[in-house]
């Protein structure tokens, strides 16, 4: 297994964890819309800059073009910038909490830093504007901070493998899902309507020619590791998962 397919449950769900947190919570009210959609939107297509809402539906990929303008129009009294900066620190601040006591967190961000550093930003605007901002100054925010913008890199390789293996990215929701929710709810959350296509053996295929595409584009950037650093940082997102989500 690479090193790349051995982290991405890893930071796919601390990542996400990040997204459904207090502290995200209370950036989206901040926006003063009621809402998960409006102020996630806000705040996580804030580095995008004041465009228009096709803008980030197309960076965010997954979601219907149709959901991503409601929220993002509805906010719109939020700069981005100020979206932006919220967000980030939303996330920053979910790490400080999480990971208090995690005292490899400086390893860890010693580690995660290169990987974020080596990555090719072509094709990936989210990640491009995410890794741009300022980082933390304490371990832990920094940590977070950094596993939020691998997650944006690995998101965005993965909506081009979807579309270079044939598939739509409605398509793509309904097969994968999340590990919070299978796939027709996840379509549901993300704006599609039903009825949802049947997915067949062959659209399975393509999915997982998509996995691959994303594997082989995401890996040059965890090459800069040798052999020793990348198990230890397989390690130290192992338990740094563990520990933000202990109860």
């Amino acid at each position: 297994m690479s090193v790349a397919s051995a982290v991405k449950d890893q930071v796919q769900q601390i990542g996400g964890g990040f997204m459904f947190s207090r502290e995200a919570k209370a950036f989206s009210a901040s926006t003063g819309v009621e809402g998960f959609m409006p102020g996630y939107t806000r705040g996580r297509g804030g580095v995008l800059g004041d465009v228009d809402a096709d803008v980030v539906a197309a960076a965010f990929g997954f979601f219907r073009a149709e959901a991503i303008r409601a929220a993002w129009e509805s906010t719109a009294a939020m700069p981005a910038a100020k979206g932006a900066a919220g967000y980030l620190a939303a996330c920053q601040d979910f790490g400080r909490r999480k990971l208090a006591n995690f005292d490899q967190a400086e390893r860890l961000a010693e580690l995660l830093q290169p990987v974020v550093d080596a990555a090719d930003p072509a094709g990936v605007p989210l990640f491009a504007g995410w890794r741009a901002l300022s980082h933390a100054d304490d371990a832990p925010g920094r940590v977070l901070q950094l596993i939020h913008v691998l997650r944006e890199l690995r998101g965005g390789l993965h909506l081009i493998g979807v579309r270079a293996s044939g598939l739509t990215p409605q398509q793509a929701v309904l097969i994968a899902g999340s590990a919070r929710t299978t796939g027709p709810e996840q379509a549901r959350h993300f704006g599609w309507p039903e009825p949802f296509e049947e997915i067949t053996a062959e659209l399975k295929g393509r999915w997982m020619q998509a996995e691959t595409i994303t594997e082989d584009l995401i890996a040059p950037s965890f090459a800069v590791l040798d052999s020793s650093a990348a198990q230890e940082l397989t390690e130290l997102l192992t338990a740094c998962q563990a520990t933000v989500f202990a109860r």
